[in-house]
Protein backbone atom coordinates (compact mmCIF):
# COMPACT_ATOMS: atom_id res chain seq x y z
CA UNK A 1 0.00 0.00 0.00
CA UNK A 2 1.41 3.40 -1.00
CA UNK A 3 2.13 5.83 1.86
CA UNK A 4 -0.25 8.73 2.44
CA UNK A 5 0.87 11.66 0.30
CA UNK A 6 1.00 14.94 2.26
CA UNK A 7 1.71 18.55 1.35
CA UNK A 8 2.78 21.14 3.94
CA UNK A 9 2.87 24.76 2.83
CA UNK A 10 5.59 26.64 4.70
CA UNK A 11 7.35 23.41 5.63
CA UNK A 12 10.50 25.25 6.72
CA UNK A 13 8.61 27.38 9.23
CA UNK A 14 8.44 26.81 12.99
CA UNK A 15 5.37 24.55 13.11
CA UNK A 16 5.92 23.27 9.57
CA UNK A 17 9.27 21.69 10.33
CA UNK A 18 7.92 19.91 13.42
CA UNK A 19 4.87 18.74 11.48
CA UNK A 20 7.12 17.31 8.76
CA UNK A 21 9.10 15.39 11.38
CA UNK A 22 5.89 14.05 12.92
CA UNK A 23 4.38 12.93 9.61
CA UNK A 24 7.64 11.26 8.56
CA UNK A 25 7.65 9.36 11.87
CA UNK A 26 4.17 8.07 10.90
CA UNK A 27 5.52 6.66 7.63
CA UNK A 28 3.99 9.31 5.36
CA UNK A 29 5.36 10.77 2.17
CA UNK A 30 5.96 14.47 2.86
CA UNK A 31 6.13 17.25 0.29
CA UNK A 32 6.59 20.86 1.32
CA UNK A 33 6.55 24.30 -0.24
CA UNK A 34 9.25 26.86 0.52
CA UNK A 35 9.74 30.36 -0.82
CA UNK A 36 12.26 30.45 -3.69
CA UNK A 37 15.74 31.00 -2.29
CA UNK A 38 14.75 30.51 1.36
CA UNK A 39 16.93 28.56 3.80
CA UNK A 40 16.01 24.97 4.62
CA UNK A 41 17.53 22.90 7.43
CA UNK A 42 19.59 19.89 6.32
CA UNK A 43 17.31 17.24 7.92
CA UNK A 44 14.35 18.59 5.95
CA UNK A 45 16.34 18.65 2.72
CA UNK A 46 17.15 14.98 3.13
CA UNK A 47 13.71 13.72 4.14
CA UNK A 48 11.12 16.01 2.50
CA UNK A 49 10.43 16.55 -1.20
CA UNK A 50 10.75 20.32 -1.45
CA UNK A 51 9.00 22.57 -3.95
CA UNK A 52 10.19 26.14 -4.35
CA UNK A 53 6.92 27.99 -4.83
CA UNK A 54 5.85 31.56 -4.23
CA UNK A 55 2.30 30.98 -2.97
CA UNK A 56 1.31 34.39 -4.35
CA UNK A 57 2.05 32.99 -7.85
CA UNK A 58 -1.20 31.21 -8.72
CA UNK A 59 0.11 29.26 -11.77
CA UNK A 60 3.13 28.03 -9.77
CA UNK A 61 0.87 26.87 -6.94
CA UNK A 62 -1.38 25.08 -9.43
CA UNK A 63 1.61 23.23 -10.94
CA UNK A 64 2.86 22.12 -7.52
CA UNK A 65 -0.55 20.88 -6.37
CA UNK A 66 -1.07 18.91 -9.60
CA UNK A 67 2.41 17.41 -9.33
CA UNK A 68 2.04 16.32 -5.71
CA UNK A 69 -1.65 15.26 -5.88
CA UNK A 70 -1.79 15.18 -2.07
CA UNK A 71 -4.16 13.16 0.10
CA UNK A 72 -3.67 15.65 2.94
CA UNK A 73 -2.84 19.37 2.73
CA UNK A 74 -1.63 21.27 5.79
CA UNK A 75 -1.77 24.96 4.91
CA UNK A 76 0.62 26.52 7.43
CA UNK A 77 2.34 29.18 5.30
CA UNK A 78 1.47 32.69 6.47
CA UNK A 79 2.92 35.91 7.81
CA UNK A 80 2.54 35.12 11.50
CA UNK A 81 3.76 38.18 13.40
CA UNK A 82 1.11 40.27 15.16
CA UNK A 83 3.55 43.16 15.60
CA UNK A 84 4.63 42.84 11.97
CA UNK A 85 1.01 43.13 10.88
CA UNK A 86 0.81 46.53 12.57
CA UNK A 87 3.92 47.65 10.70
CA UNK A 88 2.55 46.57 7.30
CA UNK A 89 -1.16 45.65 7.47
CA UNK A 90 -1.61 45.46 3.70
CA UNK A 91 1.18 42.92 3.27
CA UNK A 92 -0.18 40.67 6.02
CA UNK A 93 -3.74 40.78 4.69
CA UNK A 94 -2.77 40.31 1.05
CA UNK A 95 -0.28 37.51 1.71
CA UNK A 96 -2.34 35.45 4.13
CA UNK A 97 -5.58 35.71 2.17
CA UNK A 98 -4.28 35.36 -1.38
CA UNK A 99 -1.84 32.52 -0.68
CA UNK A 100 -4.62 30.40 0.79
CA UNK A 101 -6.97 31.32 -2.06
CA UNK A 102 -4.38 30.11 -4.57
CA UNK A 103 -4.00 26.78 -2.74
CA UNK A 104 -7.75 26.13 -2.58
CA UNK A 105 -8.39 27.15 -6.18
CA UNK A 106 -5.52 24.90 -7.30
CA UNK A 107 -7.19 21.93 -5.61
CA UNK A 108 -10.41 22.66 -7.49
CA UNK A 109 -8.60 23.13 -10.80
CA UNK A 110 -6.78 19.79 -10.40
CA UNK A 111 -10.06 18.02 -9.53
CA UNK A 112 -8.56 16.59 -6.33
CA UNK A 113 -10.32 15.69 -3.09
CA UNK A 114 -7.77 15.96 -0.26
CA UNK A 115 -8.52 16.77 3.33
CA UNK A 116 -7.26 20.33 3.92
CA UNK A 117 -6.20 21.88 7.23
CA UNK A 118 -6.91 25.62 7.45
CA UNK A 119 -4.78 27.11 10.24
CA UNK A 120 -6.37 30.10 11.93
CA UNK A 121 -5.35 31.57 15.27
CA UNK A 122 -6.59 32.49 18.72
CA UNK A 123 -6.05 36.06 17.48
CA UNK A 124 -9.38 35.65 15.68
CA UNK A 125 -11.14 35.92 19.05
CA UNK A 126 -9.29 39.15 19.82
CA UNK A 127 -10.99 41.18 22.53
CA UNK A 128 -12.24 38.84 25.25
CA UNK A 129 -14.45 39.52 28.26
CA UNK A 130 -13.69 37.79 31.60
CA UNK A 131 -16.97 35.85 31.53
CA UNK A 132 -16.03 34.33 28.14
CA UNK A 133 -13.12 32.29 29.51
CA UNK A 134 -12.19 29.60 28.66
CA UNK A 135 -12.73 30.46 25.00
CA UNK A 136 -14.91 28.03 23.03
CA UNK A 137 -15.27 27.92 19.26
CA UNK A 138 -18.66 29.68 19.29
CA UNK A 139 -17.24 32.77 20.99
CA UNK A 140 -17.65 36.00 18.96
CA UNK A 141 -14.71 36.92 16.73
CA UNK A 142 -13.40 40.40 17.61
CA UNK A 143 -9.88 40.62 16.09
CA UNK A 144 -7.73 43.43 17.48
CA UNK A 145 -4.88 43.36 14.92
CA UNK A 146 -4.50 43.17 11.15
CA UNK A 147 -3.04 39.68 11.64
CA UNK A 148 -6.21 38.63 13.49
CA UNK A 149 -8.34 39.99 10.65
CA UNK A 150 -6.29 38.03 8.11
CA UNK A 151 -6.82 34.84 10.10
CA UNK A 152 -10.58 35.40 10.34
CA UNK A 153 -10.57 35.75 6.55
CA UNK A 154 -8.61 32.51 6.11
CA UNK A 155 -10.92 30.72 8.52
CA UNK A 156 -14.11 31.86 6.79
CA UNK A 157 -12.61 31.22 3.34
CA UNK A 158 -12.05 27.60 4.33
CA UNK A 159 -15.66 27.38 5.47
CA UNK A 160 -16.88 29.03 2.26
CA UNK A 161 -14.95 26.57 0.06
CA UNK A 162 -16.46 23.72 2.09
CA UNK A 163 -20.00 25.07 1.60
CA UNK A 164 -19.64 26.24 -2.01
CA UNK A 165 -17.34 23.59 -3.49
CA UNK A 166 -17.46 20.64 -1.09
CA UNK A 167 -13.74 20.85 -0.26
CA UNK A 168 -12.98 18.89 2.87
CA UNK A 169 -11.56 21.81 4.84
CA UNK A 170 -11.05 21.36 8.58
CA UNK A 171 -10.37 24.60 10.45
CA UNK A 172 -8.26 25.03 13.58
CA UNK A 173 -7.58 27.96 15.91
CA UNK A 174 -4.34 27.24 17.75
CA UNK A 175 -3.51 29.29 20.82
CA UNK A 176 0.09 30.31 21.66
CA UNK A 177 2.49 27.51 20.74
CA UNK A 178 6.14 27.64 21.70
CA UNK A 179 9.30 25.55 21.66
CA UNK A 180 12.83 25.27 20.28
CA UNK A 181 13.49 26.78 16.84
CA UNK A 182 10.86 29.52 17.20
CA UNK A 183 12.17 32.89 16.00
CA UNK A 184 12.82 35.52 18.64
CA UNK A 185 10.20 37.99 17.45
CA UNK A 186 7.83 36.00 19.70
CA UNK A 187 7.82 36.56 23.45
CA UNK A 188 9.16 33.29 24.91
CA UNK A 189 12.12 32.82 22.52
CA UNK A 190 12.88 36.55 22.85
CA UNK A 191 13.29 36.12 26.60
CA UNK A 192 15.26 32.87 26.27
CA UNK A 193 17.62 34.48 23.74
CA UNK A 194 18.28 37.43 26.05
CA UNK A 195 19.05 35.06 28.93
CA UNK A 196 21.44 33.01 26.77
CA UNK A 197 23.20 36.10 25.44
CA UNK A 198 23.59 37.58 28.92
CA UNK A 199 25.07 34.29 30.14
CA UNK A 200 27.55 34.43 27.26
CA UNK A 201 28.49 38.02 28.14
CA UNK A 202 27.17 39.38 24.85
CA UNK A 203 25.10 42.10 26.52
CA UNK A 204 24.46 43.47 30.04
CA UNK A 205 22.58 41.24 32.53
CA UNK A 206 19.20 42.72 31.63
CA UNK A 207 16.06 41.22 30.10
CA UNK A 208 13.68 43.61 28.33
CA UNK A 209 10.05 42.54 28.27
CA UNK A 210 6.56 43.75 27.42
CA UNK A 211 3.50 43.49 29.65
CA UNK A 212 4.28 41.08 32.51
CA UNK A 213 0.65 40.90 33.63
CA UNK A 214 -0.84 39.29 30.52
CA UNK A 215 -1.87 35.67 30.86
CA UNK A 216 -1.82 33.26 27.94
CA UNK A 217 -2.44 29.61 27.04
CA UNK A 218 0.92 28.09 25.98
CA UNK A 219 1.25 24.69 24.31
CA UNK A 220 4.37 22.91 23.07
CA UNK A 221 4.60 23.03 19.28
CA UNK A 222 5.23 19.28 19.21
CA UNK A 223 1.83 18.72 20.82
CA UNK A 224 0.21 21.21 18.45
CA UNK A 225 1.41 19.48 15.26
CA UNK A 226 0.22 16.17 16.66
CA UNK A 227 -3.20 17.81 17.02
CA UNK A 228 -3.01 19.10 13.44
CA UNK A 229 -2.50 15.57 12.16
CA UNK A 230 -5.21 13.99 14.31
CA UNK A 231 -7.87 16.57 13.55
CA UNK A 232 -7.23 16.53 9.82
CA UNK A 233 -7.68 12.75 9.83
CA UNK A 234 -10.67 12.63 12.16
CA UNK A 235 -12.25 16.09 12.21
CA UNK A 236 -15.52 16.99 10.56
CA UNK A 237 -15.04 18.94 7.30
CA UNK A 238 -16.39 22.46 7.71
CA UNK A 239 -15.96 22.35 11.49
CA UNK A 240 -13.57 24.45 13.57
CA UNK A 241 -11.47 23.28 16.54
CA UNK A 242 -9.48 25.13 19.18
CA UNK A 243 -6.00 23.83 20.05
CA UNK A 244 -4.43 24.75 23.37
CA UNK A 245 -3.44 23.54 26.82
CA UNK A 246 -6.48 24.73 28.75
CA UNK A 247 -4.17 26.39 31.30
CA UNK A 248 -3.48 30.11 31.70
CA UNK A 249 0.02 31.29 32.65
CA UNK A 250 1.32 34.83 33.15
CA UNK A 251 4.28 36.18 31.25
CA UNK A 252 5.71 37.04 34.66
CA UNK A 253 5.79 33.34 35.58
CA UNK A 254 7.67 32.45 32.38
CA UNK A 255 10.26 35.16 32.99
CA UNK A 256 10.73 34.06 36.60
CA UNK A 257 11.13 30.43 35.50
CA UNK A 258 13.81 31.28 32.93
CA UNK A 259 15.67 33.73 35.18
CA UNK A 260 15.87 31.13 37.95
CA UNK A 261 17.73 28.84 35.52
CA UNK A 262 20.16 31.49 34.34
CA UNK A 263 23.80 31.14 35.33
CA UNK A 264 24.02 34.92 35.97
CA UNK A 265 21.85 37.30 37.98
CA UNK A 266 19.54 39.21 35.66
CA UNK A 267 17.27 42.20 36.12
CA UNK A 268 14.05 42.86 34.23
CA UNK A 269 13.03 46.09 32.50
CA UNK A 270 9.79 46.87 30.69
CA UNK A 271 10.33 47.98 27.10
CA UNK A 272 7.60 50.25 25.76
CA UNK A 273 8.39 49.07 22.23
CA UNK A 274 7.27 45.55 23.21
CA UNK A 275 3.78 46.64 24.30
CA UNK A 276 0.96 45.94 21.84
CA UNK A 277 -2.08 48.14 21.22
CA UNK A 278 -5.32 46.41 22.21
CA UNK A 279 -3.51 43.62 24.05
CA UNK A 280 -5.95 41.22 25.75
CA UNK A 281 -5.28 40.74 29.48
CA UNK A 282 -6.23 37.06 29.79
CA UNK A 283 -6.77 34.26 27.30
CA UNK A 284 -7.25 30.51 27.79
CA UNK A 285 -8.53 27.78 25.51
CA UNK A 286 -11.42 25.34 25.76
CA UNK A 287 -10.18 22.42 23.64
CA UNK A 288 -12.92 19.97 24.62
CA UNK A 289 -14.32 19.76 21.07
CA UNK A 290 -10.91 18.64 19.76
CA UNK A 291 -10.53 16.16 22.61
CA UNK A 292 -13.97 14.62 22.02
CA UNK A 293 -13.23 14.23 18.30
CA UNK A 294 -9.70 12.81 18.52
CA UNK A 295 -8.79 11.98 22.12
CA UNK A 296 -5.95 14.54 21.94
CA UNK A 297 -4.60 16.20 25.02
CA UNK A 298 -1.29 18.01 25.58
CA UNK A 299 1.51 15.72 26.76
CA UNK A 300 4.57 17.98 27.18
CA UNK A 301 4.64 20.05 30.40
CA UNK A 302 5.24 23.79 30.04
CA UNK A 303 8.34 23.53 32.22
CA UNK A 304 9.93 21.04 29.81
CA UNK A 305 9.10 23.27 26.85
CA UNK A 306 10.76 26.26 28.56
CA UNK A 307 13.83 24.18 29.46
CA UNK A 308 14.12 22.93 25.87
CA UNK A 309 13.72 26.44 24.49
CA UNK A 310 16.41 27.86 26.77
CA UNK A 311 18.77 25.00 25.85
CA UNK A 312 18.15 25.69 22.15
CA UNK A 313 19.08 29.37 22.53
CA UNK A 314 22.16 28.55 24.61
CA UNK A 315 23.39 26.27 21.83
CA UNK A 316 22.49 28.80 19.15
CA UNK A 317 24.34 31.61 20.95
CA UNK A 318 27.32 29.33 21.57
CA UNK A 319 27.39 28.41 17.90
Amino acid sequence: MAPVNTLITGVNGFAGSYLAEHLLSQGMSVHGTVRPGSAVADPLKAAVTLHEVDLMDAPAVARAVREVAPDLIFHLAALSSVSGSWADPADTLTNNICCQLNVLQSVLAADLDPRILIVGSKEEYGMLHPDELPVAEDNPLRPTSPYGVSKVAQDLMGYQFFLSHGLRCVRVRPFNHIGPRQVDEFVVPAIARQVAEAEAGLHPPLVRVGNLEVKRDFTDVRDVVRAYHLILLHGEPGEVYNIGSGAMVSLGYIIEFLLERASVTLSVEQDQARLRPGDVAECVCDYSRLQRQTGWRPQIPLQQTLEDTLHYWREKVKG
